[in-house]
């Protein structure tokens, strides 16, 4: 399945799913007038705006290549993120607002009784599955703004769990569990808002990836037998999407013809890992000297995943 239909299914089904979730909480809201099913019902209801912003937005991000925008639209997906995480800090804000009003007036509300029960633990069933589709997606695919829908979907199930905490504490006789437990639904729908927040900013200033990534990048360059060094070597992010930039270095008799064809392989090897966008290779007869002290790229050439420096 191509990237853009696999994206687009899986905002489809996020939609729909909070769609159906905010409908079946909030008729036990409207029921019964418990606040920690409110505040799920109004997650649900916040979820589902911006599961339409995340798909429009998925919209515009597979759209192929045009004159307009070279290198394709990906690179708006860290702004969708981010509005997903405003919709999430509205939504938890108004949330805590309430509860804590609640609390203070001692208004609590009617026990949501077994209808709530029944509301809330089928929404942190949905959510779970909904995490770990988007969360999988959302890797395979390299696409933040699924990924952040896939922590939210996450700790939805956390908050999901606190509700229903709060309408079992109310229906056998502690009616301030309710708005306690939308409290701590709040800080969960906040504190959803801030890992999206930290996950995109990245993105958005153009930040260095991950040192396993750089370090396939560099011993990719060197897997080229003729290929003697790589210095100089730039990778950061646009968008969700890295660019890298790089010397190598060849023998210096080549002719042009055979530095071009290394060079054309560096580029297309370096292009063949998923994160990877664009690739600039400079070639350099390693007899000019041209070789900095790079010890960045010293170090990555014998880097592991798990930390260790490849030697057993």
């Amino acid at each position: 399945m191509e990237r853009k239909q696999a994206i687009r299914r899986v905002g489809f089904v996020v939609l729909a799913a909070n769609l159906l979730l905010a409908v079946g909480k909030g008729a036990v809201w409207w029921s019964t007038g418990s606040l920690a099913v409110g505040s799920e019902a109004v997650n649900s209801v916040s979820d589902s705006i911006y599961s339409i912003i995340i798909l429009a937005g998925l919209y515009l991000t597979t759209k192929p290549p045009d004159f307009e925008h070279p290198h394709g639209h990906e690179r708006i997906e860290p702004f969708v993120s981010l509005f997903v995480a405003v919709g999430v800090f509205a939504a938890g804000g108004a949330i805590l607002w309430q509860s804590t009003v609640r609390i203070l007036e001692g208004s609590y509300g009617s026990p949501a009784g077994v209808y709530g029960v029944l509301v809330l633990v089928a929404a942190a069933v949905i959510k779970f599955g909904l995490y770990r589709y988007c969360e999988r997606v959302g890797r395979t695919r390299n696409s933040p703004a699924l990924v952040a829908a896939g922590l939210d979907n996450r700790n939805d199930i956390l908050t999901a769990g606190a509700a229903l905490v709060g309408v079992i504490g109310a229906q056998v006789g502690y009616p301030i569990l309710d708005p306690l437990a939308a409290m701590v639904v709040s800080i969960g729908i906040v504190y959803t808002g801030y890992e999206i927040v930290r996950d995109n900013v990245n993105y958005l200033v153009g930040a260095a990836p991950p040192e396993y990534l750089r370090a396939l990048i560099i011993q990719t360059a060197l897997s080229h037998p003729d290929v003697k060094g790589a210095h100089d070597v730039v990778a950061h992010y646009v968008g969700p999407e890295v660019d890298v930039s790089l010397h190598i270095e060849v023998e210096g008799d080549m002719t042009v013809t055979e530095a071009h064809d290394i060079e054309t392989w560096v580029v297309q090897a370096i292009r063949n890992i998923d994160e990877v966008d664009d690739v600039f290779v400079h070639v350099d007869p390693k007899e000019l000297g041209e070789w900095k002290d790079d010890t960045e790229s010293g170090r990555f050439t014998t880097f592991t995943p798990d930390g260790g420096d490849g030697k057993s």
